[in-house]
């Protein structure tokens, strides 16, 4: 079924709020289970999708690219929820579990919208193939988030968790890799090194979740 742009928009904004919003929220969760107030006293342990969208990163560049690519590809970020680590019970350790909660969200996410799928086709004639579409969305859409952001590259949540599980003097310089990050994520994207790490990745969560439903 060929869809236009503006159909594959209004498919797949609910599940691209739904991930990034509850992605954040976790992480914010998690630090104020683990000591760190910060996110917290910001307001940002929220599911008002308002509190954590970045105007540039989750509106104009996704449309952006949307519309160029006629819907065949997204990128995009959110308003990081901020965490200070230093204020964590144990901020080496607790750095993990901080790190670990938005991809643990993503992963959850996905399973959901694979049981709206599986729900879809018993639903009522004219809401089935929508239902069907914007589930297919939301599985996809947290899947590659979650196995993007487990890439250990920081500042993306798998470059926190190397930090927190390297030896102090590995982590440290490792650490620091943070500042330059943005730009390495860029450099492998556009030069398509991203997708040929991500793809298999992605198919195998993909056939995980294929199987258990």
């Amino acid at each position: 079924m060929d869809l236009t742009v503006i159909q594959k928009i209004a498919i797949f904004a609910l599940p691209v709020i739904f991930a990034i919003t509850v992605h954040e929220a976790a992480h914010g969760y998690a630090a104020k289970h683990f000591g760190d107030m910060t996110a917290f006293k910001a307001g940002r342990i929220t599911l008002n999708p308002v509190k954590h969208i970045d105007l540039f990163g989750t509106i104009l560049l996704p449309l952006l690219l949307f519309f160029i690519s006629k819907g065949t590809f997204l990128f995009g970020w959110a308003k990081p929820v901020p965490v200070d680590f230093r204020r964590l019970n144990n901020p080496k350790k607790d750095m993990l579990w901080v790190a670990a909660a938005g991809p643990a969200s993503n992963f959850a996410m996905a399973i959901f919208w694979a049981l709206v799928m599986k729900f879809s086709v018993s639903a009522p004639e004219d809401f089935a193939l929508p239902m069907l579409l914007m589930a297919k969305a939301g599985v996809t859409i947290n899947i590659v988030l979650m196995v993007l952001n487990l890439l250990p590259l920081p500042p993306l949540d798998g470059g926190r968790i190397a930090v927190s599980l390297l030896p102090m003097n590995l982590a440290r310089p490792f650490a620091q890799i943070e500042r330059y990050g943005f730009i390495i994520l860029i450099i492998l994207l556009f030069s398509g090194v991203l997708s040929r790490i991500l793809d298999p990745l992605i198919n195998l969560v993909y056939t995980l979740i294929s199987t258990i439903f």
